[in-house]
């Protein structure tokens, strides 16, 4: 296999996002949980996403994955990699988007990076190195409360700064409205200052095109799907890559009880689940049980099981921030996340044990626990639920032939969970 683009994600959902990002541009793509085994069979493919669950793991851990990943899609020929982050930016002033970027730009020998979180598709853009969330600046964004990353800046140049051991510089939008040969000057002054990584404004898709034709001849690039976007689009306009119609084959149905899992706690996903309660049986988890022990994984388990014979049902640990902070301050941060996402890894090992084949998971996080604990190796990707999410069919699962749907928590409409099961059959 000889790849034309390999990329390393951070998270599960997000992995899926550019996965599905790279599919819809005519790349055929398989999704991968960790750095694959060298005996798992892989179809031919023009780029490989790696996923990792690193985004909130101690940095160092995070580096290790991440420069192992590298090395496997390089070993497979890949002559560009994206290291995959959240299109908010998701991460502290400890990192780990800064330490990994240091790393990898290290190994593959770059002067300077592109970085840039932009995907206007899903609301996300960067104007002066500002990311804003529709038209909010990050920090006056929800993304100010997440549980684990909360984000109070929206200048990507200084959260970067803070977490990285190199300069950071900008390529600001009117260069980039300019085109691809301002955009490499630009670059090429900022790398003579000795300043080793730029964030780059873009805040329509046409500026995620220039971006990707200057990051593709470059050996590293640092983004959310947007770049992702850009990058697939260079390949195919530059004859590296024959375009491809995505089809439907990897997201034939294979029958079976459906179930559907929230963990994540953004407005959107309570949305969700609040519309699906007009559509099929909901069951609410309450957090405190859940930390205190197992027995709130076994209730949801002798809930859902007689009721999976009459259709889908949809089993929830998202809260308001307000409950979740209130957890995390009797329990600690880490111990409450930690303990709320083995639950619910638990709880879908119990119902793909009960027969459910096509299972969709809401929040980061939780997806990353459920797909580990599933010990499914790798995904082929199908047709596209919402922007940013679409159908998986599992590669070398043992529990045999699965549909899935790994969802970030802000993305999908109100109705995603009806949307999705209509699509998984």
């Amino acid at each position: 296999m000889t790849l034309a683009l390999g990329c390393i994600a951070d998270d599960y959902t997000g992995a899926s996002d550019l996965a599905n990002t790279l599919t819809r541009a005519g790349l055929r793509t398989v999704q991968t949980i960790g750095v694959p085994a060298d005996d798992l069979a892989l179809p031919e493919v023009d780029a490989v996403v790696v996923s990792l669950k690193s985004r909130s793991i101690e940095a160092g851990l995070a580096v290790s994955r991440s420069r192992a990943a590298e090395a496997w899609l390089s070993g497979r020929g890949a002559s560009h990699v994206l290291f995959k982050i959240c299109s908010t930016f998701d991460s502290t002033d400890a990192g780990n988007i800064g330490p990994v970027m240091d790393a990898l730009r290290a190994d593959c020998g770059e002067a300077i990076v592109l970085v840039t979180p932009a995907f206007p598709e899903t609301g996300r853009t960067v104007y002066q190195g500002n990311l804003f969330v529709g038209a909010v600046p990050l920090n006056e964004s929800p993304l100010k409360d997440h549980p684990l990353n909360p984000m109070h800046d929206s200048n990507l140049v200084r959260v970067l700064a803070r977490q990285s051991r190199t300069q950071i510089g900008l390529v600001d939008l009117a260069t980039v409205t300019r085109g691809a040969d301002d955009v490499r000057a630009r670059l090429a002054e900022l790398a003579d200052k000795g300043i080793g990584a730029a964030i780059i404004d873009a805040v329509f898709d046409r500026d995620l095109e220039t971006i990707g034709l200057v990051a593709a001849e470059h050996r590293l690039s640092v983004g959310a799907s947007g770049i992702g976007l850009g990058l697939a689009r260079a390949l195919v306009s530059t004859g590296k890559v024959r375009s491809r119609t995505a089809g439907g084959e990897a997201s034939a149905g294979v029958g079976g009880a459906a179930a559907c899992l929230a963990g994540s706690c953004s407005q959107a996903t309570l949305q969700q689940i609040a519309n699906a309660e007009r559509v099929m049986p909901v069951l609410h988890l309450d957090p405190e049980q859940i930390v205190s022990g197992p027995g709130e994984a076994q209730r949801a388990l002798a809930w859902a099981q007689p009721r999976l014979a009459d259709g889908p049902v949809l089993i929830a640990s998202s809260a308001t921030p307000e409950a979740v902070a209130a957890v995390q301050a009797r329990h600690g941060r880490d111990a409450a996340g930690h303990a709320i996402e083995q639950a619910m890894a638990d709880i879908a090992a119990g119902l793909v044990q009960a027969g459910v084949r096509r299972l969709i998971v809401a929040g980061g996080e939780t997806s990353g626990a459920v797909v580990d604990r599933l010990r499914i190796p790798g995904f082929l990707v199908g047709v596209e639920i919402a922007p940013g999410v679409p159908v998986l069919r599992a590669v070398g699962a043992g529990a045999g032939d699965m549909l899935l749907a790994l969802k970030s928590g802000n993305f999908g409409g109100a109705e995603f969970f009806s949307d999705a099961l209509a699509l998984m059959r």
